[in-house]
C-alpha cells in the first residue's frame, strides 16, 4: 500500500493498525518518491528452550540405567 505523506499524517493511527493486522508495509510518499516506509516489526525470538519443544524423541525405555550392573563397577 502507498499512501502521500498528508494521507498518513491524516490517518497514522488507523495506518499503524492496518500494518499491525495485515502484517504488510505501507510506502509513505512525498512528491511522487517513496520517502519512508512503515512496516511491522520483526517476529519476537523465542527463548532458545522453547525452540527445541516437540523436537525430542523417546528412544528405548528411559528409566532403566544407562550402564548394565556389571559395569557400575568398573566405573568406580
Amino acid at each position: 500500500m502507498t499512501v502521500t505523506a498528508t494521507e498518513f499524517k491524516a490517518h497514522c493511527l488507523r495506518l499503524m493498525e492496518e500494518v499491525r493486522r495485515t502484517r504488510r508495509p505501507v510506502l509513505i510518499t512525498k512528491r511522487g518518491r517513496i520517502v519512508a516506509q512503515l512496516a511491522p516489526p520483526p517476529p519476537t525470538p523465542r527463548k532458545p528452550w522453547l525452540r527445541l519443544r516437540g523436537s525430542a524423541t523417546f528412544v528405548g525405555d528411559v528409566l532403566s540405567p544407562v550402564v548394565r550392573e556389571n559395569e557400575i563397577e568398573a566405573l568406580r
